[in-house]
C-alpha cells in the first residue's frame, strides 16, 4: 500500500491527478486480466488522455458562454428548406473555419438561426477549436466598457483569441458613431484570424442604415462578406409551429 501511495503522490507531482485517483483500479484490472506491461501502461495513458480531453471540453464550453446547448443533431432539417442535406453536412465538417470563411444566417425570429449557430459552435469545440458566443447587445455593451472594466477587457481578449466567434442578433438596433467604430475595430481584428457566424433578421443592405456612417458600414461589410456564405432562413417560425398551449383541445360536437 505504501508503494501505491508513493506512486500516486508521484503522479500528482507530475500533474497526472486523474491517473493517480484511478491507479488502484488500473493495478487491480492488470492483475485480474494478467495484462502485459505495455497493455497496462497503454490503459493508464489512454485514461489520462480521455480525462484531459473531457476537462478541456468542459473548459472550452464554459468559455464559449453559449446561452443554451442545442446540438446539430436536434436541428430539424426537414422543416428548414433553405439548406440541403449536402450543404448541412458541409457546414458540419467545419472546413470553412480553416478557410477563414464567415457564415451569415438571415431570417425572421424563431426559424433556427441561433440553434444552428450554437450547434456549429459545439461541433467546433468538439474538434478542439476555441469558440466565443455573444449577442450583439452584449457585444456593444462590452466594447463600450472595455476601457473601464476588467471583465469586458477579458471577454474581448477571449473573442480575439477564438478561432470561431458567434455574434447573435446582429444589427438588432441602430448604432451611434462610437459604437459603429468600436464594432469595426473588432471586426478588423478578427479579419484573417477567425471565422465569424452572424445571425440577423435584417439583410446586409439594411446594415448600412443601422450603422449610420457609410464609410464605416462599407468597411465592416467588406470584411464580413469578403469570404462568406449567406444562408437565408425563410420558413415560418419553428417556435410558433411547435408552441405549447395552456388550452386543451375542444371536442367537436355534432
Amino acid at each position: 500500500m505504501k508503494q501505491i501511495k508513493y506512486l500516486q503522490d508521484s503522479l500528482i507531482s507530475l500533474r497526472l491527478v486523474e491517473t493517480s485517483k484511478k491507479l488502484p483500479s488500473h493495478l487491480e484490472e492488470a492483475e485480474k486480466e494478467q495484462l502485459s506491461y505495455i497493455a497496462f501502461l497503454n490503459n493508464v495513458v489512454e485514461y489520462e488522455r480521455k480525462m484531459r480531453d473531457e476537462k478541456n471540453m468542459e473548459k472550452r464550453l464554459k468559455l464559449a458562454a453559449f446561452p443554451c446547448i442545442t446540438p446539430l443533431e436536434q436541428f430539424n432539417l426537414e422543416e428548414q428548406e433553405s439548406l440541403s442535406l449536402k450543404q448541412f453536412n458541409q457546414l458540419k465538417e467545419l472546413a470553412w473555419i480553416e478557410q477563414l470563411f464567415n457564415l451569415i444566417l438571415l431570417g425572421p425570429p424563431g426559424v433556427g438561426k441561433t440553434h444552428m449557430a450554437v450547434g456549429l459552435g459545439l461541433e467546433a469545440i468538439k474538434r478542439g477549436y476555441r469558440v466565443s458566443f455573444i449577442t450583439m447587445g452584449d457585444l456593444v455593451h462590452t466594447l463600450k466598457t472595455m476601457d473601464i472594466t476588467r471583465k469586458s477587457q477579458t471577454r474581448i481578449k477571449r473573442m480575439k483569441e477564438s478561432q470561431l466567434v458567434i455574434i447573435d442578433d446582429l444589427m438588432y438596433a441602430a448604432m451611434d458613431p462610437r459604437e459603429a467604430n468600436l464594432f469595426f475595430q473588432l471586426v478588423n481584428d478578427l479579419y484573417n484570424n477567425s471565422s465569424i457566424i452572424l445571425t440577423s433578421n435584417r439583410s446586409p443592405k439594411e446594415w448600412t442604415e443601422l450603422l449610420g456612417d457609410i464609410g464605416v458600414a462599407t468597411a465592416i461589410l467588406d470584411r464580413l462578406i469578403h469570404r462568406a456564405e449567406i444562408v437565408h432562413f425563410n420558413d415560418s417560425s419553428y417556435r410558433m409551429k411547435h408552441r405549447e398551449t395552456i388550452f386543451k383541445e375542444e371536442s367537436v360536437q355534432n
